[in-house]
């Protein structure tokens, strides 16, 4: 029979290993799910994933990259891999509140997957791709891709703001922009704009932390929320819930939302 204080150190060992597995075993279902929902949002290019590897339909093989809990938000934000994009979690329907610090879900995209995605903008690889969407004032049009749903999902935010008040709905035009080959302003990164997977909605009414003088970010919005929940609604997410606020964009990332309308 081994001693009380040898079966009390036992016990301990025990727990902890238990401890650790447990959190192995939910941190892997938590990225397989990630996974999961990455592959249902763009069911016309990617075909299944292992864990390991993303596998598109033309047959490339791209790896995901591991959770690295000790990785930090500037690493993440600069170099950030594909199970990096799913770190923080998207508070779809949430009210329009000062974020946390560095709270910023949706900024972490890895360049290799994008550029797959929709092509690389300096090969002219994203304009062929291009399609006008209807758009504010009567008449007007927007030019966004018309891959993986973007244009279709875009057509659909449009029709449902339309049908708000008008003063609800003047926050959606004239848009700032949509297409532009450019790259993000603290990163050098590629812009989702350069995929011609994102729109900006009038200036006038728009908060960005980048216009701030101060090194750290004070969080302002004027977006209505009626007008983002319609967005949410169709695979949108908005820069108005990232500390790093960004509150006339939005982009589509059908993956990072609930339940991604196609």
């Amino acid at each position: 029979m081994p001693s009380p204080r040898a079966a009390t150190g036992l016990r301990i060992f025990c727990a902890a290993l238990c401890f650790i597995c447990c959190n192995t075993v939910r941190a892997a279902e938590r990225a397989s799910d990630a996974l999961d929902a990455l592959v249902a949002a763009y069911p016309d290019a990617l075909a299944r994933h292992d864990g390991t590897f993303l596998y598109w339909k033309d047959g490339t093989r791209m790896p995901v990259g591991a959770a690295e809990p000790e990785k930090s938000f500037e690493q993440r934000l600069r170099a950030p891999s594909i199970l990096d994009q799913f770190h923080q979690r998207y508070p779809a329907g949430a009210p329009a509140t000062a974020p946390a610090k560095d709270f910023d879900p949706g900024r972490f995209r890895n360049e290799a997957f994008f550029r797959k995605l929709y092509g690389d903008c300096r090969r002219g690889e994203v304009t062929p791709h291009l399609t006008s969407v209807r758009w504010f004032p009567k008449g007007s049009t927007v030019k966004v891709t018309r891959l993986h749903g973007v244009a279709a999902q875009l057509a659909k935010v449009a029709a449902e703001i339309d049908k708000l008040p008008e003063a609800v709905k003047q926050a959606a035009y004239p848009i700032a922009g949509t297409y532009a080959c450019r790259t993000v302003l603290d990163t050098g990164l590629t812009s989702v704009h350069a995929y011609a997977a994102a729109i900006d909605l009038n200036q006038k009414v728009s908060e960005y932390w980048g216009w701030e003088s101060k090194v750290e970010p004070r969080y302002r919005n004027r977006m209505p929320l009626e007008i983002v929940e319609i967005f949410e609604r169709h695979g949108f997410i908005w820069g108005g819930r990232w500390y790093h606020y960004d509150t006339m964009h939005f982009e589509y990332r059908p993956e990072l939302l609930p339940s991604p309308r196609r």
